[in-house]
C-alpha cells in the first residue's frame, strides 16, 4: 500500500467517525437523520483539524454480531459514507463491526471508498461475540469479483480478543501480510483506548518488512511522539472526543492538538534520520581516506 498515493503523506492520521446506533441495532434511536447529522459534524471536525483520512464504524451498534450484519446496517452505512465522501475531501474507509469484512468491501466498492479495516483477517480469536475465524480467502476473492482496488488494513491480535493458542506477534504479522495479503497491518492495545507498547510496534514493523504498520488504539497527543517512532501511521478516536470520553462527539480543538503533536514528532524523527545518515556518510568517507593512506 502506497501511503503517499492514498493519503498524500507517508505518515497518515486517520480519524474515526463512530456512528450512532443504526437500524436493527439494540440501541437504534429511530432517526437516520440524527445518525447522518452527527456523522457529518464529526467528519467536518476531523477534516478541519487536519487529519489525512477518516474511517467510519458502526461502533455504537454494540453488542455486535460476529458474522454478517443486518442488510439495514449495510444500507445505512452506505448512505452515510456516500454523504461524507461528498462533504470532505479526504480518503474514507469502512469498518463493519464486529468482523463483517465482506459487507465492508461491498460498501467501499460501491461508494468508491478507499480502504476497509478488518478486525480478524487470518487466524482464530476468542472474543465477546464468540469464536471469530479469519476469512481472508473469501474477502480477497470477493474483492477480485467486484473488480475493486479497495485496500485492506487488518488488525493483528486485535483488541477485545485473545488468540487461540500461544500468540506470537512476529508470526501473526507475517502471516497476515504474506498469507492473508493485507495491504497494511494495525496494532492495538488490549481494549479501546489502550495503546500498543513501543516494543510491540517495533517487532511488528520489523516483521512487516515495509508493509505499513498503523497504531490502532490508545494514541493521544501525549504518547504519539513516542509511538510514531515505530509506526507508519495512526488510527485515532477516543482522545479526540470531548473530555476524552468515547460517547462524546469529536472535539476540533483536540484534533488540532493531536495533529500538531504528530507533526512535531515526525519533524524530529526526520531530523534524527538525517543526523544518522550524515554520521554514516562521514564515517564512510573517513574509512575510505584511511584505506587510501594505508595503500
Amino acid at each position: 500500500m502506497d501511503l503517499r498515493q492514498t493519503f498524500h503523506t507517508p505518515n497518515p492520521i486517520i480519524g474515526v467517525v463512530h456512528l450512532l446506533p443504526l437500524p436493527t441495532s439494540v440501541r437504534w434511536g429511530g432517526s437516520l437523520k440524527a445518525v447522518i447529522d452527527r456523522a457529518e459534524q464529526e467528519a467536518t471536525a476531523l477534516a478541519s483539524g487536519g487529519v489525512n483520512g477518516i474511517i467510519v464504524e458502526n461502533f455504537f451498534d454494540a453488542p455486535f454480531t460476529k458474522n454478517s450484519v443486518d442488510p439495514a446496517t449495510v444500507s445505512a452505512m452506505s448512505l452515510v459514507v456516500h454523504r461524507l465522501m461528498h462533504l470532505v475531501n479526504l480518503p474514507i474507509g469502512i469498518n463493519v463491526l464486529r468482523n463483517d469484512a465482506l459487507s465492508a468491501m461491498a460498501i467501499a466498492s460501491c461508494v468508491q471508498a478507499h480502504f476497509i479495516r478488518v478486525n480478524v483477517l487470518t487466524g482464530v480469536m476468542a472474543t465477546d461475540q464468540g469464536i471469530i475465524e479469519g476469512q481472508a480467502h473469501e474477502l480477497l476473492r470477493y474483492r477480485r469479483e467486484l473488480g475493486s482496488d479497495v485496500k485492506i488494513l487488518a488488525d493483528v491480535l486485535v483488541k477485545h480478543a485473545r488468540p487461540l493458542g500461544s500468540p506470537n506477534l512476529t508470526t501473526a504479522v507475517q502471516e497476515t501480510i504474506d498469507r492473508g495479503l493485507a495491504d497494511g497491518v494495525i496494532l492495538s492495545g488490549w481494549s479501546t483506548g489502550s495503546p500498543p507498547t513501543l516494543e510491540d510496534l517495533e517487532l511488528a514493523s520489523a516483521a512487516a518488512n515495509g508493509t505499513p504498520v498503523f497504531i490502532g488504539s490508545g494514541a493521544s497527543w501525549e504518547n504519539i511522539p513516542q509511538l510514531i517512532q515505530a509506526a507508519d501511521g495512526v488510527i485515532v478516536s477516543s482522545s479526540l472526543k470531548r473530555r476524552g470520553q468515547i460517547e462524546q462527539p469529536i472535539d476540533p480543538i483536540r484534533v488540532s492538538q493531536f495533529v500538531e503533536a504528530m507533526q512535531r514528532s515526525l519533524a524530529l524523527k526526520a531530523q534524527e534520520k538525517r543526523r544518522r545518515l550524515s554520521r554514516f556518510c562521514l564515517k564512510a568517507a573517513l574509512d575510505r581516506q584511511n584505506l587510501s593512506q594505508n595503500e
